[in-house]
């Protein structure tokens, strides 16, 4: 074993830990999201040497390449070997709509599924340092806000990513080391995705440590938290049912505050409601002016007081 190979097991083995700082201590699984390119490959790999025994893999075939069912065939034959227990997932519903999001809704779903019957209490993934990089450039140019900008969290639930902080070139020289030719999926190519356009653009950027980019999402995310702490306490406070919905007793607060405290009320009386963020703007501009304004189903009552109660249904003509 070289030097790199035992920094990358160590690296992966204390981030574990930091994750799931039980892990060592319990009996508790470790499922794998594989799918064959080096990211996933590595995660495989590294798991396997940190807590073998304790780990199944699982790769999701969409269905969507004529080449995914033999990739699919191709992690388990690399499971087989090492005597990882291994499942291939198919949806039963063909995958429609906008391509990204549709797979990515299917692939949890049977995943969560597969964690599920097989008794797996937490699911690792592959994203890794590049991808945080590209996940925020892509979200600054789509006018995210400190929670977009926190970009993609290290956990989530019982989700954890253990390879956020490690670069992509160091996972693929960590596979090929194992002698192993990883998945080459074509769709990392195609220029009609946004991701592939942003990772392309990269590519002429030479001299940047990419895992500092996880940095600075991290210390986002530690910003949004106290932000998230803030607002609960004030929610306490200052946010009280009523009759018919609810009201926030003070709305004198820096827009962030505001903000949130507001879609906190609005998700009382409608927790399906997901307004965009010039919806928020403009809605607490005019409960600020002591305007009435509809938002959704719900109706917001400004002033001094903000309150927040249904919209009263429409007569039919």
């Amino acid at each position: 074993m070289n030097d790199d190979t035992a920094s990358l097991n160590n690296e992966f083995t204390e981030a574990l830990r930091r994750l799931v700082p039980a892990f060592e201590t319990n009996d508790q699984k470790l499922g794998l999201a594989v799918s064959g390119g080096p990211d996933s490959l590595a995660l495989l790999l590294l798991a396997f040497n940190a807590c073998p025994g304790r780990i199944a893999a699982a790769t999701v075939d969409h269905g969507l390449r004529p080449a995914s069912r033999t990739e699919a065939d191709f992690v388990a034959s690399i499971c087989r070997e090492r005597g990882i227990p291994h499942a291939i997932l198919r949806p039963v519903v063909p995958i429609r709509g906008s391509i990204q999001s549709a797979a990515r809704r299917a692939r949890y779903g049977l995943l969560n599924d597969w964690m599920r019957e097989g008794h797996i209490d937490w699911l690792a993934t592959a994203h890794h340092a590049d991808d945080q990089l590209e996940t925020m450039i892509m979200r600054i140019l789509r006018g995210s806000g400190i929670d977009g900008m926190s970009g993609i969290r290290e956990k989530r639930g019982n989700i954890v990513r253990p390879l956020l902080h490690l670069p992509k070139s160091a996972l693929e020289t960590y596979v090929a080391g194992h002698g192993i030719e990883a998945v080459d999926d074509p769709t990392n190519h195609d220029q009609g995705f946004d991701r592939v356009r942003v990772r392309n653009a990269l590519k002429d950027l030479e001299g940047f440590d990419t895992s500092l980019a996880s940095q600075s999402a991290s210390a986002l995310g530690a910003a949004r938290e106290a932000i998230e702490w803030h607002v609960e306490q004030l929610a306490a406070e200052h946010v009280k049912s009523t009759e018919n919905g609810c009201a926030l007793t003070k709305a004198d607060f820096p827009h962030e505050i505001q903000r949130r405290l507001l879609l906190k009320c609005l998700h009382i009386c409608e927790p399906s409601l997901s307004p965009r963020g010039h919806q928020i703007d403009q809605t607490i501009i005019a409960l600020e002016q002591g305007e009435t304004i509809t938002l959704g189903d719900i109706l917001c009552r400004g002033g001094a007081k903000w309150t927040f109660e249904a919209a009263p249904k429409r007569r039919n003509s």
